[in-house]
């Protein structure tokens, strides 16, 4: 069984091993695995039911990861993102009053744009138009932007006041303990060369914070997953089509495809899979797998799919191939059944993997001219704004405007491909039309 596995995903071709895929999947989903109640949570604001959100978070997440293994043999794992959700739940729902059904809508809406898109190839011409530091700059933003959701998460930076938005939590709390404990852990792991050292470090962490009272252990380990009829199949199209829903469509369609662009970009640097010219080969297939996930998820009743950060963890420790995304899947398939387990683990223990993950995805930033405004500029646009607005979309879309701004104000717009003109539009359009409230 296993020689079968390893001749279908090809391990000989990416220098993997079966037990190597197995942790990088463990890994992966352990250090995304808070989505299955974070998304509901959110969600529920929306005035969706969090039962039934659950269930179509994971059946989502399972349905994408299986598409990006078998389809696309990537090792990035598919789930409902993170910034999508919210901006459906607090500004398109909660501020501008309309019905978390439209929303759904024109999550659909803009899925079956992904599939067309990229079946004409277009999607992929247009990253493929994407300039090498740029790619890079990507990679660094999103390793900056995990390792602040990490700090965040373990209580390392929390939220502050007018004139100073973050501040150094309380370090000599439990859980800040704990979380201290979790990246020494880990660090030294790597240090020391140990395979899996982030997972074990997860592990051992959450075993701490359990033994310590910092977190409490589940009362039941099994429980039969809710029923998702009230939301599935509830998205409303036709009032997403609106005249006067057209920028939350847009906004939603840009939002996600740029997310989607930047993660599989910038985590591919991370793992190598970049040819020379800073190009993902075979870049149609996780594309498509993402987008068939986007309709998948609005169908479902849950927001915007598509390949998520976290993988880069799993990438971290070795994963290569589409084996890593199937054992995701897999294991988002046993949460169903387990997700008082999963949910226990404590952010402590599993978010300085991310400051961990984040500080190894800074190294591209080495790869960026910095003696050259035109890239420069645009680089640090992406990196900066990525962390500091809390959102990868505007990170990226902001870099991939001044890209061609500084590039013709330096006589130079020759070197910006027709692809990266078509993404800085696409990018104003954006902002345009980004309900800023």
């Amino acid at each position: 069984m296993g020689d079968r596995i390893a001749w279908f995903f090809d391990f000989d071709r990416y220098g993997t091993t079966l037990g190597r895929e197995f942790v990088a999947g463990l890994t992966t989903f352990v250090t995304m695995a808070y989505i299955i109640a974070v998304n509901p949570a959110i969600l529920k604001a929306a005035g969706i039911p969090e039962g039934p959100s659950m269930v179509a978070t994971i059946a989502t997440a399972i349905f994408g990861c299986v598409l990006m293994g078998l389809v696309a043999n990537r090792p990035f794992a598919i789930a409902p993102y993170m910034g999508e959700n919210a901006f459906v739940a607090y500004t398109v729902v909660r501020v501008m009053g309309y019905p978390w059904q439209a929303a759904l809508g024109a999550v659909f809406i803009a899925g079956v744009a992904f599939t067309t898109l990229t079946i004409a190839r277009v999607r992929s011409w247009m990253v493929e138009a994407l300039p090498t530091g740029l790619a890079h700059s990507f990679a660094a933003g999103i390793g900056l932007f995990l390792t602040f959701i990490g700090l965040n998460e373990a209580g390392l930076v929390v939220l502050g006041v007018a004139g100073a938005p973050v501040h150094m939590g309380n370090l000599a709390s439990a859980p800040a303990l704990i979380a201290i404990l979790s990246f020494l852990l880990i660090s030294a792991l790597m240090l020391w060369r140990v395979p899996g050292a982030i997972l074990l470090g997860i592990l051992g962490a959450a075993a701490a914070a359990f033994a310590s009272g910092v977190a409490r252990a589940p009362h039941r380990w099994i429980s039969l997953p809710p029923d998702p009829s009230p939301i599935v199949m509830r998205l409303d199209v036709a009032g997403a089509l609106r005249p006067g829903f057209a920028g939350v469509t847009l906004a939603i369609f840009v939002m996600a495809l740029i997310d989607t662009m930047g993660t599989l970009v910038g985590v591919s640097a991370q793992a190598q899979m970049l040819d020379e010219r800073g190009n993902l080969p075979e870049i149609e297939r996780p594309m498509i797998a993402d987008a068939l996930s986007t309709v998948f998820a609005a169908l479902m009743g849950t927001t915007t799919a598509g390949a998520f950060v976290e993988s880069a963890a799993g990438v971290g420790v070795g994963g290569r191939t589409g084996f890593t995304a199937i054992v995701v899947a897999a294991l988002f398939g046993l949460s169903l059944f387990f997700a008082p387990v999963v949910t226990a683990i404590p952010a402590a223990a599993y978010g300085p993997a991310l400051i961990v993950v984040g500080s190894l995805m800074m190294a591209p930033i080495a790869k960026i001219d910095f003696t050259d405004p035109t890239e420069s500029v645009p680089a640090f646009a992406v990196i900066a704004l990525m962390s500091f607005t809390y959102n990868i979309g505007v990170g990226i879309t902001a870099g991939l405007v001044l890209y061609p701004f500084f590039k013709t104000l330096a006589g130079r717009a020759r070197e910006v491909r027709p692809g990266l003109w078509m993404l800085a539009a696409l990018s104003l359009l954006f902002f345009a039309f980004y309900p800023y409230r």
